[in-house]
């Protein structure tokens, strides 16, 4: 039997032979397809097999780029030296802690010891003769007992008072020459400006806190403090202050305040604390410190003329001694009625009234004083102005020295 009759005789094995024909071929094709695929990028690798690509069909598996070499650090240095940075510089080590130590008595034993009482900050000033000379305020040292200086270098030595003046708040005290290192220069307040920069120096809360600077402006050249030395309720002076918003706190009185050439233009004294109120810092200026200074350093105490009197200011009198004891006219309601004559000026009775001296009106005692202090000297002679027995008069006087 031939094949054509074979197949003629079995349909159901000619499609089963031309089905797996097919088959065959697809799953040839298949394998043959998947083997080149496996072994075409070694066969590229090997050189075997080369192909020539338009750019445009470049693998898209191609390697990254080689992450970059880290940078090399390099360190830059800068130098910081502003105007404020020189001036600080030039006075800095000039500015000292001053400690007050007074004498305490323990309530068990009786006994008494040397004790720190407080602490603020003085400037040095001059260096000569064997001495250093340092400035600072007189609340600073008020009440002590013994006082010591604490310099730049950490060192602590015995300070020795020269001089205090209670009515400007001013003390001068002495240490070993050898001891100091830096001398502030004092340059003038007399052409201050508001606005201008202002740094001061200091030691605030504690030697801790040593030479602590801050910066600010001048905030006013025209401020009066009172002064109540005897603490009576009476102001004894009035202090003329620069105000500043530079900080100031407790234990920076007696430090220094100073302008953008490093020269001191005033001596810390005082700020006023209370609660909401801030940037109201006062100094004394130098132009006003300076002559205390000298006389401190001369006389160990300020040498001002007196009119020899026990004053009190008129406003601190009832209305009815006012006029009936005083018998003043009821459009007089300022002025210093004389308590008692003490020295000198005869002329002059208790319970007179001054009212101006050289024609100047005088407002209270402080503002006497101050006309006394800053016009006259020893020997001078003033016309007093005054109401006696509720009559107008004027008397002349010689000034002493007290």
């Amino acid at each position: 039997m031939d094949i054509d009759e074979y197949y003629k005789r079995s349909p159901r094995k000619k499609r089963f032979g031309a089905f797996s024909m097919i088959a065959l071929s697809l799953v040839s094709s298949m394998i043959g397809g998947f083997v080149v695929l496996t072994l075409l990028p070694y066969l590229l690798q090997s050189g075997y097999v080369e192909l020539d690509l338009p750019a445009a069909s470049a693998p898209a598996y191609a390697p990254a780029p080689e992450p970059p070499k880290p940078a090399v650090e390099q360190v830059v240095q800068v130098k910081v030296e502003t105007d404020t940075v020189r001036a600080v510089s030039q006075v800095e080590k000039a500015v000292v802690g001053i400690v007050n130590i007074q004498e305490m008595r323990d309530f068990w034993s009786r006994s008494t010891q040397a004790v720190e009482r407080g602490t603020g900050s003085g400037v040095i000033f001059s260096k000569q003769n064997g001495k250093g000379l340092v400035v600072t305020n007189y609340h600073v040292i008020r009440g002590a007992v013994d006082v010591e200086v604490s310099l730049a270098n950490g060192a602590r030595v015995k300070g020795h008072v020269v001089g205090v003046d209670p009515l400007t708040d001013l003390a001068v005290l002495e240490i070993p020459a050898d001891q100091v290192e830096s001398v502030a220069e004092f340059g003038t307040s007399a052409n201050l400006q508001v606005g201008e920069p202002a740094i001061a120096i200091g030691n605030p809360l504690g030697l801790h806190f040593s030479r602590t600077v801050t910066q600010g402006i001048i905030s006013s050249l025209e401020r009066s403090m009172p002064v109540d030395v005897n603490e009576d309720g009476q102001p004894d002076w009035q202090l003329d202050v620069i105000q500043t918003d530079a900080a100031i706190n407790p234990g920076n009185s007696g430090g220094a305040l100073i302008n953008m050439t490093g020269k001191v233009i005033g001596i810390n004294s005082l700020k006023i604390s209370q609660a909401g109120i801030e940037g109201l810092g006062f100094a004394i200026p130098i132009d006003d410190a300076k002559p205390i200074i000298d006389d401190l350093i001369q006389y160990g105490k300020v040498k001002r003329p007196y009119l020899g009197i026990v004053p009190r200011d008129l406003r601190e009198i009832p209305s009815h001694h006012r006029e009936n004891t005083l018998k003043l006219p009821k459009n007089v309601t300022s002025g210093v009625v004389v308590m008692d004559v003490v020295k000198g000026a005869s002329q002059l009775q208790t319970y007179d009234v001054i009212v101006t001296l050289d024609g100047q009106p005088v407002a209270d005692s402080a503002d006497m004083r101050k006309f006394l202090f800053n016009r006259k000297k020893d020997g001078d002679r003033v016309e007093v102005g005054l109401y006696r027995g509720g009559k107008r008069t004027t008397v002349t006087i010689t000034l002493y020295y007290e």
